[in-house]
C-alpha cells in the first residue's frame, strides 16, 4: 500500500490544488470517488493492466464513466492512463479525501488591533488568511491602544505583525546595531 500512496501522491496533490484553486473541492471528490469505483469494478479490472493501449483504456474509462467527470477529470484519467497509472486511482481518492479533510479544518487566529475593527476590515482579514493558510480560519479579534495603529496577526506559528509599535520597534533595532 505504502507504493501505491507514492505513485497516488502526487495525482492526488495535483488535482486537490487544482479542486482548491477552482473552489470545487466537493466536485472533485465526487468525481474521484466514481472513478475509483470503476477502476476497481470487475469487468475493467483486467484492461488497466495493459490490456488496451492506453489511449484506447483512456477512452474506455472516460466513456463508462460519462458525464460523472467533467473535462478536467477526463484529463487527469488521460494523463493516468498514458502513464499506466488507473490502478491507483482508488489510492488518489483516499489521499485525495485525506487532503480535503485537512484543508477543511479550521484554524484560529488572533487579531490584535489599535482600534475597533469593521465586519468588512474583519472579512478581508479572514479572506486573506484562508488564502494563505489555505484554510477556513476563525477570528479572535481585540483592541490594544498602545499599538498606536495597525494589527498583529497570530495564527498558529505565524505571526504578522503591522502594527505601527512593531515597525517602531523594527526601526529602532536597525538603527542600534
Amino acid at each position: 500500500m505504502a507504493e501505491l500512496s507514492t505513485i497516488a501522491r502526487p495525482y492526488a496533490k495535483a488535482a486537490f490544488d487544482y479542486a482548491i484553486e477552482k473552489n470545487a473541492v466537493e466536485s472533485w471528490a465526487q468525481m474521484l470517488s466514481f472513478a475509483a469505483q470503476v477502476s476497481e469494478n470487475e469487468t475493467m479490472k483486467p484492461l488497466l493492466s495493459g490490456a488496451l493501449a492506453s489511449s484506447q483504456l483512456a477512452d474506455l474509462f472516460i466513456k463508462v464513466c460519462g458525464e460523472q467527470i467533467n473535462e478536467q477529470g477526463q484529463n487527469l484519467i488521460k494523463v493516468m492512463a498514458e502513464n499506466g497509472r488507473l490502478e491507483v486511482l482508488p489510492a488518489v481518492y483516499e489521499l485525495f479525501h485525506e487532503f480535503s479533510n485537512e484543508w477543511a479544518k479550521e484554524v484560529e487566529a488572533t487579531v490584535v488591533s489599535a482600534t475597533e475593527l469593521s465586519a468588512e476590515q474583519q472579512q478581508q482579514i479572514s479572506a486573506s488568511l484562508e488564502k494563505r493558510l489555505t484554510r477556513k480560519v476563525k477570528l479572535n479579534c481585540s483592541v490594544d491602544a498602545s499599538l498606536v495603529a495597525g494589527v498583529i496577526i497570530t495564527a498558529g506559528d505565524l505571526v504578522i505583525d503591522g502594527s505601527v509599535s512593531g515597525k517602531l520597534n523594527r526601526l529602532s533595532d536597525k538603527l542600534q546595531s
